[in-house]
């Protein structure tokens, strides 16, 4: 496959005559030397299929056989490319006060390596479509192609190139389990008011690391991360917690033309994984997340709906994401 060409300017500046260059009229130049990183080339067309397999198993809401296929799918995938594979079964107390069993599915690339980025995404989907607008779809589950899918798809590809380029770190992939199972919206207000009912397989990771003491540099989340004409702001908590890898992940974004894309804007402050990561685990995580101001929730149009389906995915986004996350990894 042919390496994506990635260039960085690097300007070094140059005192004195012996290592400065001049022009006729003696003023100085400072030459600009460019390093070419080769990067992997993300392939849209496998993280789609990705996607779409996902979603060939049914709504993945912990309990279902869906949701045991496509664990078992996860791992089988995932081996075929990463050093170690680990599955961390857990329970956890769901809004309505019963019990759900869930599995983070942990892979690692190169565990040698001390210099560490983490990268995750949810797999679980959501068990109700509380924002659809017909009512009647209310306790439906919802599909979870763009909410869930679209950022394991693009992990899972980036995991296949993991495997054939070494970069110069290690990686660890963490597929959280049971995000989507907060509080819906027709529960009684009491209920909705305790927001530690989302991300309950990242808290659990989160103070259950799959590795004692585990480390990492910096976190990158993706979570909506596949449908049309996406617009990526830069989320507060993000902000809040690491602004500088926030900027780092954008600058790299602009430099490969996504600019369009990853915007110079805060967006809203979204509970999420990366906040339990950053405040339990206490490594500085990023979300990347679509963040639509025009819509009544702030999401993509159809989250939490029953039409959050493969139709929704487009492979231009798949692309960006993938890409932008790729050049960030390999120019460590």
């Amino acid at each position: 496959m042919k390496p994506f060409q990635y260039l960085l300017s690097i300007v070094f500046l140059f005192a004195g005559i012996s290592c400065g260059m001049r022009n006729s009229e003696n003023s100085e130049v400072n030459p600009i030397y460019e390093t070419i990183i080769s990067l992997p080339d993300f392939d849209a067309d496998s993280a789609y299929f990705f996607v779409a397999k996902q979603l060939s198993f049914g709504p993945r809401v912990p309990g279902t056989k869906a949701h045991e296929q496509t664990a078992k799918w996860l791992e089988q995938t995932i081996s075929a490319f990463a050093d170690v594979v680990i599955v961390q079964p857990f329970s956890a107390r769901i809004w309505n006060g019963q019990t759900r069993h869930g599995k983070n599915i942990i892979a690692s690339f190169y565990p040698e390596k001390q210099s560490r980025i983490l990268l995750g995404a949810h797999w679980d989907s959501r068990p109700n479509a509380d924002h659809d607008p017909n009512p009647d779809n209310w306790e439906k589950p919802v599909p979870g192609a763009n909410d869930g899918a679209s950022g394991v798809g693009v992990l899972l590809e980036i995991a296949r190139q993991l495997s054939i380029n070494r970069p110069n770190v290690g990686i660890d992939i963490v597929f959280f389990d049971l995000e989507d199972y907060g509080t819906p919206e027709f529960a009684d207000v009491s209920a909705k008011r305790n927001p530690d009912t989302w991300a309950l397989g990242a808290q659990y990771w989160s103070q259950n690391p799959h590795k004692p003491n585990y480390r990492a540099n910096y976190g990158i989340l993706l979570d909506m991360v596949g449908a049309a004409n996406p617009r990526f702001a830069k989320e507060l908590i993000s902000m809040h917690f690491a602004s500088d890898i926030v900027n780092k992940v954008w600058k790299t974004a602009q430099t490969l033309g996504f600019g369009y894309a990853f915007v110079n804007e805060r967006g809203g402050e979204i509970l999420d994984d990366h906040y339990y990561v950053n405040k339990l685990a206490r490594i500085p995580m990023i979300n990347i997340i679509h963040y639509d101001r025009q819509t009544g929730t702030g999401f993509f149009p159809h989250w939490h709906t029953v039409s959050d389906d493969l139709s929704v995915i487009d492979k231009n986004t798949l692309r960006i994401v993938g890409q932008t996350v790729l050049a960030q990894i390999y120019q460590e």
